[in-house]
C-alpha cells in the first residue's frame, strides 16, 4: 500500500518546488524541495564557504519564519551544489530538500492550511537567502530561455 504524497508548487518563475511526505496516514515529517539552476555572479575562491553560509542563512530563516506551533524546532536542511564545478558563466544545479517534524499527527497532509504555511517557508527562504544572493542568480532551466519571433 502506498501511502506516500507530493504536491506541486508553482510559486517562482526561476524555481521548481514540491513538498511531500513518505507516509500521509501516519504524517510524522514532510520534505519540502527547491531546486534551481545558480549561476555565479563571478569567480569566488571558496565555493565550500559560500554554501556553507547559505545553508546557515536558511536554517535562520526556517527557525524565523516556520510555524512552531504546527513544526518542531529541529529540522533538517540539505543543500546540494557540486561546489568542485562552480564557475562564471556557467550554470550549476541545485537542489534544496528541507525535512520538517510535524508536532501534532492529526495534521492531514491535503490541508489548504498546510499547504500555505508550507507556502510562506518557501517564499522566505526564496526572497530572502537565494533571490537577493550577491554571488549568483537563478534560474528555472539550464539553456538560455530565448524569445522568437
Amino acid at each position: 500500500m502506498k501511502k506516500g504524497k507530493t504536491s506541486k508548487l508553482n510559486i517562482f518563475d526561476d524555481a521548481k518546488c514540491h513538498y511531500g511526505t513518505v507516509d500521509s496516514k501516519n504524517l510524522k515529517s514532510i520534505y519540502i524541495v527547491l531546486q534551481t539552476w545558480i549561476e555565479p555572479l563571478d569567480d569566488f575562491d571558496n565555493w565550500n564557504k559560500i554554501t556553507g553560509h547559505i545553508k546557515r542563512q536558511i536554517q535562520h530563516t526556517l527557525l524565523e519564519v516556520s510555524d512552531h506551533t504546527c513544526f518542531e524546532k529541529k529540522q533538517i536542511v540539505d543543500l546540494d551544489l557540486r561546489t568542485s564545478g562552480i564557475q562564471k558563466n556557467k550554470k550549476s544545479f541545485m537542489n534544496l530538500e528541507i525535512t520538517l517534524f510535524v508536532h501534532n499527527q492529526n495534521i492531514n497532509f491535503k490541508s489548504l492550511i498546510l499547504r500555505e504555511k508550507i507556502k510562506n517557508i518557501l517564499k522566505s527562504i526564496y526572497l530572502d537567502d537565494l533571490k537577493n544572493s550577491k554571488f549568483f542568480t537563478l534560474s528555472k532551466t539550464k539553456v538560455k530561455e530565448t524569445i522568437s519571433c
